[in-house]
């Protein structure tokens, strides 16, 4: 079997040619310009790509995969392109074809009665909330980006509500995928059923696999109602070990309201405060603490018009711990918090060029990790700024690590290389926690995906590949490979 990259121009040409009588001419972009946008990530990864492939139907997507396993060209589908681990983008070898599903964003069936939705796979959150509103439902997995509902399959995203709702694994009910093997065959696993034991669950096989194997073309949704009522506080933990502590008791008090338990450094608010327009220090005039959290409560309109007061409920809460777990506490403010942890990534990037791990650990050693991990940098490369936060309620921390635009060393790939390597076993190794909380694996992160993942592991996801994709040509890469 060829690779693209062995392909002659002549044969090049034909396999164009082909797919744009799958797609039409404005579904192919071959222009270097044109293909700009899709060619580089949101974070890393930036390549070159033999033509950019546009399907408008899943049929064109079958025809699409059709031609390239044809001729032997390797496929990265590609959804909004938020992804932050080069899995959405080509390589630079202009061989690969980039398979966006932009446009397969049309399709929406809402079933309010059994609380579902069907979209396809190229719809971005924030328009499936908006198609969702007016039936007071929504699809709460929370995040600062915009992404594609495929991509979030790929990845299986998490968020800042995950304590609540879980992920996109827990709200999934049904998925079509475009198979390599059989070459464009279309398959639907699952169903609108929130409960159907006649075998294995395969659409999970589908699920945070960063594309390999398939392309998601139209999913299946649990969606929520909407919530009717909110409280918020941004607290001041007393000490490390306050953190877990108060979570264990708002979880065993108000467990089921609590929707969201966030960690902010206070070098993550500052940078976020500094950078992005609109933001202020909730504290003022006093100074920003080391360490906050965002805790989000949420009523469902069920409860909603009984009485309840959330906010009441947290302010209550609240008092009972001051000069105990709590030092310090901002209350109802809403907006302005979640605005406020929504702005951190943004902050972080202006300070420089960040180094992000995305890492998770039993969440009963997280505030461990983050001192540990602190340490670590502190002590090897006391030149780097940790700009950290994430979601402590599942053990879940954007560990950034900012290279300071006014570092007196410039920035050295072989000293990220040692960081990397630095962090990952502290996390894998001691903490026995995950590489890759909720961003996937891509380009970046594969070398740790062959370290930390066992023999038979690799050897059971190279017999699934076999038989969907024999020929390992989805995705940017190839979880089934030996290295």
């Amino acid at each position: 079997m060829k690779h693209a990259h062995g392909l002659s121009a002549d044969e090049k040409a034909q396999v164009l040619t082909a797919l744009t009588q799958v797609v039409g001419e404005r579904g192919l972009l071959v222009d270097p310009g044109d293909m700009q946008a899709y060619v580089v990530g949101a974070r890393y990864g930036a390549g070159a790509a033999l033509c950019v492939a546009r399907p408008r139907t899943a049929d064109e997507v079958s025809g699409v995969v059709k031609v390239c396993v044809g001729a032997g060209v390797r496929v990265v589908p590609q959804g909004a392109n938020t992804g932050l681990v080069g899995a959405s983008t080509p390589d630079a070898s202009g061989a690969q074809v980039v398979l966006s599903l932009e446009r397969l964003n049309q399709a929406c069936t809402i079933d309010a009665v059994n609380r579902s939705v069907t979209v396809g796979a190229g719809m971005h959150l924030q328009a499936l909330n908006e198609r969702l509103a007016p039936h007071g439902l929504w699809f709460p997995v929370d995040l600062g980006a915009d992404p594609s509902i495929g991509g979030m399959v790929a990845t299986n995203t998490g968020g800042t509500r995950l304590i609540r709702h879980g992920d996109v694994r827990h709200n999934l009910l049904a998925i079509e995928v475009v198979l390599f093997q059989p070459a464009g065959e279309r398959v639907r696993l699952g169903s609108a059923l929130r409960k159907d034991n006649t075998g294995l669950d395969l659409k999970q096989l589908f699920v945070g696999a960063s594309g390999m194997g398939g392309v998601v073309t139209e999913v299946t949704l649990e969606v929520h109602p909407r919530p009717q009522q909110s409280a918020c506080a941004l607290i001041v933990p007393a000490s490390d070990d306050a953190v877990l502590a108060l979570l264990g008791e708002l979880e065993a008090e108000l467990g089921d309201f609590l929707a969201a338990f966030e960690g902010m450094s206070g070098a993550a608010m500052q940078a976020a405060i500094e950078h992005v327009p609109g933001l202020r220090n909730p504290f003022a005039p006093e100074p920003l603490p080391d360490f906050a959290v965002l805790v989000a409560l949420e009523a469902r309109a069920s409860v909603a018009g009984t009485g309840l007061d959330l906010q009441a409920l947290l302010n209550q809460f609240l008092e009972a711990r001051f000069e105990g777990l709590v030092a310090n506490a901002v209350i109802d403010q809403a907006p302005a918090l979640w605005h406020l942890r929504h702005s951190l990534s943004e902050g972080a990037r202006q300070l420089g060029r960040p180094v992000a791990f995305d890492v998770s650990v039993p969440r009963s050693r997280i505030m461990a990790f983050r001192q540990a991990a602190g340490a670590l940098v502190a002590q090897s490369f006391p030149f780097l700024q940790v700009v950290d936060f994430g979601h402590i309620a599942d053990g879940g921390l954007h560990f950034n690590v900012i290279w300071p635009r006014q570092a007196a060393m410039p920035y050295d790939a072989e000293v990220v290389q040692r960081l990397r390597d630095g962090l990952y076993a502290l996390v894998v190794e001691r903490f026995e926690g995950s590489f890759s909380a909720e961003h996937g694996v891509g380009p970046h992160n594969l070398a740790y995906y062959h370290r930390y993942t066992g023999a038979t592991a690799k050897a059971m996801v190279r017999g699934i590949r076999q038989l969907v994709d024999p020929d390992g040509l989805c995705g940017s890469v190839d979880l089934g490979g030996t290295s």
